[in-house]
């Protein structure tokens, strides 16, 4: 089993600088291999990534949040970007040297779920061949979604700076981004940054119970 991730950046049309969400976002997938076999960026904003570790899927879909609500758009004209993302989970029968030509029932669950995301009124959601593991993930994403699209620069900052070190103190967290160890711990839970990381736990529990 691998995943991939569908996905395409809210609002990215209206920004005069398309730059601002590129740069960090290649640098941040090149984490993950080599562009365009693993990754790619496609169409002017929309982008494709394969995650060999479907454990990792969703902790990755977390970071590409934060990382998109966390840019400082400054634009007057333009609306805060955001990003929208299927995780598809299933096997990879043909490798191309572009993912956009690879196939397999990973990228056909992610295109088929990306494809409804509009309609059921979401912008992270997961697909597999699991019926009922995809409904209750889903439900919990839904959920944690409502939050997540409400972050703000700060809180998406937040989940960035703890993902890079999640053993990080909060003193250490705030000595990164300039603020008391008391604001820290108040952006902590305005993000309800334990909500989501213990979510993340849950899609790992979850996910062993249908892997073979």
């Amino acid at each position: 089993m691998i995943a991939i991730i569908t996905a395409d950046i809210i609002n990215s049309r209206a920004l005069v600088n398309q730059e601002i969400w590129i740069s960090p976002l290649k640098k941040l997938l090149a984490k993950y291999g080599s562009t365009p076999k693993k990754w790619e960026i496609y169409r002017g904003d929309y982008f494709q990534v394969e995650i060999d570790d479907p454990d990792e899927a969703l902790l990755l879909a977390l970071k590409i949040k934060a990382l998109i609500k966390g840019i400082n758009v400054n634009e007057k004209k333009a609306n805060s970007i955001d990003v929208r993302m299927a995780i598809g989970l299933g096997t990879k029968e043909y490798t191309a040297e572009r993912i956009s030509e690879s196939n397999g029932t990973a990228f056909i669950n992610s295109g088929e779920k990306f494809e409804k995301l509009k309609k059921e009124k979401t912008t992270l959601a997961i697909q597999s061949s699991f019926p009922n593991f995809d409904y209750e993930m889903n439900l919990y994403l839904k959920l944690a979604v409502i939050q997540m699209d409400a972050w703000t620069i700060n809180s998406a900052t937040l989940f960035t700076t703890l993902f890079e070190d999640p053993e990080k103190k909060q003193t250490e967290i705030g000595a990164i981004l300039g603020i008391e160890q008391n604001s820290v711990s108040g952006r902590f839970k305005r993000a309800h940054v334990d909500e989501i990381l213990e979510l993340e736990k849950m899609y790992r529990y979850k996910l062993k119970q249908i892997q073979p």
